[in-house]
């Protein structure tokens, strides 16, 4: 496996592992219709804007074919108003690398990031019935607060968690 910076020409991997990493993982959370309306064209769009931000940072994992099977995005959302902060805005692997430590090397890769950046404080959003939850507070992420939000009509309740130790996430990683 491989850890790298992506480059605008993995938009349309990016967008492929984003669209089917929704289909899997939300499959009972988001209506089922909806995500059927997800479009690698229209992802892979959103990539080429996301990788063209200088102020975003998005690294993919590659397998051994050098095929990308997941990636992870960070920055500032435009709501982060806390200083020396940023946010995981995304992380998402294909289902079938998923619980093999790839996603531990994808956010071991980015807390580095955060840490040259000189963040001290990071946070992510994830809907309270994505069980990527759990994978966050493992590695210290605490809820900082939640609130409502509604995808697709279907109403849902967000989790913003925090970690507020860079070094003690990185240590465990």
């Amino acid at each position: 496996m491989n850890i790298r910076r992506a480059s605008l020409s993995d938009a349309e991997a990016i967008a492929n592992v984003h669209v089917d990493s929704w289909k899997s993982t939300y499959k009972s959370i988001i209506p089922y219709e909806f995500l059927q309306t997800l479009s690698y064209d229209q992802r892979t769009d959103l990539w080429i804007r996301n990788i063209s931000k200088e102020e975003n940072y998005i690294f993919v994992a590659e397998n051994n074919q050098r095929e990308i099977i997941g990636f992870v995005d960070c920055g500032k959302r435009e709501g982060n108003h806390v200083e020396n902060s940023g946010d995981l805005t995304s992380i998402y692997l294909l289902e079938e690398y998923q619980r093999k430590g790839v996603g531990k090397q994808l956010l071991k890769r980015l807390f580095l990031q955060f840490e040259e950046l000189g963040f001290d404080r990071i946070f992510v959003e994830v809907l309270e019935e994505n069980k990527t939850r759990f994978f966050y507070e493992y590695y210290g992420a605490n809820l900082f607060k939640s609130k409502r939000t509604t995808i697709a009509g279907t109403d849902l309740t967000l989790l913003i968690y925090e970690w507020n130790d860079l070094n003690d996430v990185l240590s465990k990683l």
